[in-house]
């Protein structure tokens, strides 16, 4: 069974940074390796749905953003360690939400994980 553990979110003040990571663990990724999964940060805030933030090709080398968080997070990936990470700067108050990773449409998704909370204070 493979297990996604987001962790580094907290409360930040307006301008602040955060780095998060996701790591991935399992004996193998549905008979694949992790490093043949595209993978995403997604996120939820209160009452809306969750939506991609940005999304990293199998050996790093392509990167997706959204409009909103474009030129303020970058995404990266470390395949030796089956693990994600989402450094957030500049943060604003609606970048608030319970962040996730996950893979994508094309190369597959697992099981959710817990998601790790980020708080952006004004």
């Amino acid at each position: 069974q493979v297990q996604l553990v987001e962790s580094g979110g907290g409360l930040v003040q307006a301008g602040g940074s955060l780095r998060l990571s996701c790591a991935a663990s399992g004996r193998t990724f549905n008979g694949r390796a992790f490093n043949e999964y595209n993978m995403g940060w997604f996120r939820q805030a209160p009452g809306k749905e969750r939506e991609l933030v940005a999304r990293i090709g199998r050996s790093g080398g392509s990167t997706y953003y959204a409009d909103s968080v474009k030129g303020r997070f970058t995404i990266s990936r470390d395949n030796s360690k089956n693990t994600v990470y989402l450094q957030m700067n500049n943060l604003k108050p609606e970048d608030t939400a319970i962040y996730y990773c996950n893979g994508d449409p094309a190369t597959g998704y697992f099981p959710w994980g817990q998601g790790t909370q980020v708080t952006v204070s004004s």
